[in-house]
């Protein structure tokens, strides 16, 4: 039996790793709320935010971002991109799945668009590497 098993957590990451914008109230069921914007969110206090880390360095880099918002329609392509600067923080990724490993973690965002936004590419990212044991 797992640790999560045997701690009453989930057993798949993808249950484990959630994804959230800001601007909705944090719940207990949260879990560790981590902003992974580069930016902060406009409008909303700390307080409100009730973050438990604020990992900007996971966040797309200001060129790739600008990149995408320049044209929208380059979805797939930032994707790769995206997880491209991933590939090449593993000490970050490796920090974000180790508290996903230990409990329900929901990446917080701030991006309007909640069908394409980096925080869902994050997520999956994630819990591949907690499926494949890279997110040690």
């Amino acid at each position: 039996m797992s640790e999560a098993e045997l701690s009453g957590l989930p057993g798949d990451p993808a249950a484990r790793i959630r994804v959230k914008r800001v601007y909705l109230a944090a719940q207990a069921s949260d879990g560790r709320r981590v902003l992974v914007d580069r930016l902060w969110p406009r409008g909303i206090s700390k307080e409100r935010a009730d973050l438990f880390a604020w990992e900007k360095e996971i966040a797309p880099s200001d060129a790739l971002r600008r990149w995408f918002h320049a044209d929208l329609h380059r979805w797939e392509e930032f994707e790769v991109r995206y997880r491209q600067e991933l590939d090449a923080m593993p000490e970050v990724v490796a920090k974000v799945a180790g508290w996903a490993r230990d409990g329900v973690v929901t990446l917080i965002y701030a991006a309007k668009d909640e069908h394409q936004n980096h925080a869902l590419v994050l997520q999956d990212y994630l819990c591949r590497s907690l499926q494949t044991g890279r997110g040690a």
